[in-house]
């Protein structure tokens, strides 16, 4: 073809023999994907960077000499964990094989050891952060090193970009670039801080006019009225993302109320496993995730949940609902929360628990498999209808 592919898809075109063949629990049989061999190239290891993640995670990454692999210049690839670097027993200066998972993420996967200079020097791990200088310590049961300083600048900003993120709090003016500023600035040091920003604070920032500022506290006062489930899923607790924040809101439906339960409490909501439990109990009970929820109620924000019992609004409670395809009034996000909040599950595969699929445009595998279950399937419109939003 005139262009790169990363594989192609291989589907029987009779329908009769689509059903004859049907699907195992996860696929359909009558459909088949070809993955083709990575482009691979060679180019040199100049150095290898430490970024650190909102928990602290110390991810290594290789900085290279640029080459072109897969329609695009590479100058960095993704290392993994210092386990990777030490089974491919990585020295400055190396060459290297690199390549881009899936086509998009470039990472180095191998390296021609017969062609390293005398001198060259081994890829050690750090011993403190690169960000705030902080000893750092490895998981002893995993090929993780972390920072633990709470307060590290590089976590911070990781912290923000994800608590105001489009699943989370959703600040929609409040970019990268503009956390970073008003973390290197002193402005904001935790989440709270966020919401004691003024329009004169943004306005001693770099590239910032009376407009862009006014539209930055608009959509921080904005995200004031957001849920519980998406504070939870932005406060960055280890183990808790969208899903599961979704579960503990709507059990136990108040920070308090989290921070009160105990660990078998926790475990005993439908979908929490002990990791998670203890994950939640942890946070709700360490001096730093206290300290974020003292400070965050401080200004203001303190949601509360309804769970429990139906009610009127919640003609969706106890069923299971798979959303497939484009939809011309919801993003998935919006449509997943619509359905949360009239007490449905939006749940990501077909199945016969399944109570019935909300079919868009460019409906793909979910809905031959909800036709082969006979699972009842509503395009929007009749979705709408059903919940009294026509």
């Amino acid at each position: 073809m005139p262009y790169n592919t990363d594989g192609m898809v291989v589907k029987i075109d009779s329908q009769q023999q689509r059903e004859k063949l049907g699907y195992t629990s996860k696929s359909p049989r009558w459909v088949i994907a070809y993955k083709y061999p990575a482009e691979q190239v060679q180019t040199i290891l100049k150095d290898v960077t430490w970024q650190v993640g909102k928990n602290g995670t110390l991810t290594p990454v290789a900085e290279l000499e640029p080459v072109f692999v897969a329609g695009t210049t590479v100058k960095r690839a993704s290392l993994h964990n210092i386990e990777q670097i030490q089974r491919l027993g990585l020295h400055l200066g190396d060459i290297v094989t690199v390549e881009k998972a899936g086509e998009i993420i470039p990472q180095v996967v191998g390296v021609d050891a017969n062609r390293r200079k005398p001198d060259a020097k081994p890829v050690l791990p750090p011993s403190v952060c690169p960000s705030c200088g902080s000893r750092v310590e490895k998981e002893p049961d995993g090929p993780y090193i972390r920072c633990e300083n709470p307060s590290c600048p590089a976590q911070l900003k990781e912290r923000l970009r994800h608590f105001a993120a489009r699943g989370q709090m959703n600040i929609e003016h409040l970019g990268e670039a503009l956390i970073d500023q008003l973390v290197d600035s002193g402005k904001v040091k935790s989440f709270a801080d966020l919401f004691r920003i003024t329009k004169d604070d943004l306005l001693t920032l770099e590239r910032m006019g009376s407009k862009s500022a006014d539209n930055v506290i608009a959509s921080i006062q904005e995200a004031r009225s957001r849920s519980l489930d998406r504070l939870l899923a932005g406060l960055g607790i280890r183990h808790v993302g969208t899903t599961v924040a979704r579960l503990l809101a709507s059990s136990l439906g108040s920070l308090d109320a989290l921070a009160g339960a105990t660990v078998e409490q926790l475990g005993s909501i439908s979908g929490v496993g002990p990791i998670i439990a203890q994950a939640v109990y942890d946070f709700f009970h360490s001096d730093a995730g206290q300290t974020v929820i003292r400070d965050l109620k401080s200004v203001g924000i303190d949601p509360k949940q309804t769970g429990g019992a139906p009610t009127n609004d919640q003609i969706l409670t106890g069923q299971s609902i798979v959303v497939t395809g484009t939809l011309q009034n919801f993003d998935r996000q919006q449509i997943e929360d619509l359905i949360v909040s009239l007490g449905g599950k939006a749940v990501g595969s077909v199945s016969r628990n399944t109570s019935f699929v909300l079919a868009g445009e460019n409906a793909g595998s979910k809905l031959d498999k909800a036709r082969s279950l006979g699972i009842p399937i509503l395009t929007e419109s009749e979705f709408l209808k059903k919940i009294g939003r026509t």
